[in-house]
Parts: structure tokens; sequence; C-alpha cells
């Protein structure tokens, strides 16, 4: 039996990882590295060069993610998605020679928030021993990029999803809103009247792109600026904050 730990490494950036991070990553007897196809291939890079930046000897071994079906519905095509990456996870491990007492995942940004890993490490058969080294998540390094709060003063926040802002529009209740897992850009969707973004990507690392203002004014650049930076990277990962700006009230 094996003792599984998920190790948030940030964003791209090896200075992310903490030193508790780093002290998991030398424990390990074997790490998961996943790969998402070759014009993804860069992130299994980056984990890699931060296992080599500790200085573990732990044995690698890599996986394919499969294709998440959409044909049965989003919140099914995920359950089953799911139940598939988890069976790969099992037939890596089983096959690794020797039985390695301690396995290790590298996950982007932290297993907290918006990472499936803890729900794929929940349907392993028998569940191992399960801990969580938690890391700086894309928000943290966003608020950071642009140099400023997440929230005003006593006010409440909102994380969702691109596919939520583009189903339901802006949620009741909040000012705020943070934004992830948006591959099409999805504050298009709304009225830009008197809100504000703070858009990043590749956050904390080289390529770092961000851009703030008036949505309005910058939802153009954002678009175009995204595309090319994917398409010469071939991947990107990106998360926004919008704000409504508060009502001007006229001079008197």
């Amino acid at each position: 039996m094996f003792d599984l730990t998920l190790i948030g490494i940030g964003t791209g950036n090896p200075d992310h990882v903490t030193g508790q991070g780093a002290k998991a990553i030398r424990a390990a007897d074997l790490i998961l590295i996943p790969r998402k196809g070759d014009d993804k291939g860069d992130l299994a890079g980056i984990r890699e060069a931060i296992i080599a930046d500790t200085h573990s000897t732990a044995r690698i071994a890599y996986f394919d993610i499969p294709k998440r079906r959409a044909d049965k519905g989003y919140l099914r095509g995920v359950d089953d998605w799911h139940g598939e990456i988890a069976g790969i996870w099992q037939q890596v491990i089983t096959a690794a020679d020797p039985a390695p007492r301690s396995v290790a995942l590298l996950i982007w940004g932290d297993p907290s928030l918006y990472d499936s890993s803890l729900r794929i490490a929940a349907r392993l058969d028998p569940r191992p021993e399960t801990r969580v080294i938690p890391g700086i998540t894309a928000l943290q390094a966003l608020t950071a990029a642009h140099v400023i709060p997440l929230n005003d003063i006593g006010a409440p926040v909102l994380v969702t999803t691109g596919r939520q802002l583009r189903d339901h529009g802006w949620p009741d209740g909040v000012d705020t809103i943070a934004v992830m897992l948006d591959g099409q850009c999805s504050f298009q969707t709304l009225d830009p009247a008197g809100l504000r973004i703070w858009w990043g990507a590749y956050l904390g690392m080289e390529n770092q792109v961000a851009i703030n203002g008036d949505l309005a004014h910058v939802s153009a650049q954002i678009i175009r600026d995204r595309a090319a930076a994917r398409a010469t990277h071939g991947w990107i990962m990106d998360i926004y904050l919008l704000k409504k700006s508060p009502p001007k009230h006229p001079g008197r």
C-alpha cells in the first residue's frame, strides 16, 4: 500500500514551490506527470524542471490524460472522466517496480481550487492515505501581478467559471467575481458598462501577460493578445477578476 501526496506548485514559476512542497517532492518514491498532447508539452517540462530543482531522486511515471466526452452532458462527462483518470493512476502505480511506498502528483496552483485531483484520488481502490501540500493559486498570482487587493473592504468575492458566467450571467449579491477555466473569454457575454477587468496569463512566469482597465476599452486587446500568446506557446492558462465600478455621483 502507498500513500499519496498532492503538492501545489503554483503557476509555473519554480520559486512558487514552498519549502514544505520541496520536501514532499524529495520524499516521494514515485511522481506521476500527466501528458496532455504534444501542443502542451511545456506543462510536463515545467514539472520536470521543478522536480530537478528540488534535487529529488524520485522515479517519474508519465500518463496520458484521456479526452472528456461531452455527449452525456457536462456533469456526467466529468464524472466518467474522473473515473477513467483514476483507473489510469491505478494502473501506472501498480505497474511500478519496485512498488512505491509514497506517490506524489504536482498540482498546478493549489489542489483545493478548481482542481479535481482530490476527487480522483478518492476513487482509488484501496483508497490511499492522502495529504495535501498547499500551493500558490492563480488568484493570488493575479492580484500580485496587478498589485491589487482581492476584495473591497468588508465585501464578498465569488470565484466561478467561464461556463457559469456564460450560462447564468453576472451572479447576484456580489460586485467582484474571479473567473477561472474560461477558454472562451466569457466576459464578452456581459454588458461592459461599469465593469473593470484585471486579466493575466502565465502568471509568475517569464512570459507573463497582464492587462487591466475598463472592460469596454480592453476587451478586444485581451482577446487578441490571448489568441496570440496561445498560438506562440501552444497552451495558455489565464484568469481574470471583474469588478463593478461604484456609481459616479454628479458634482454639485
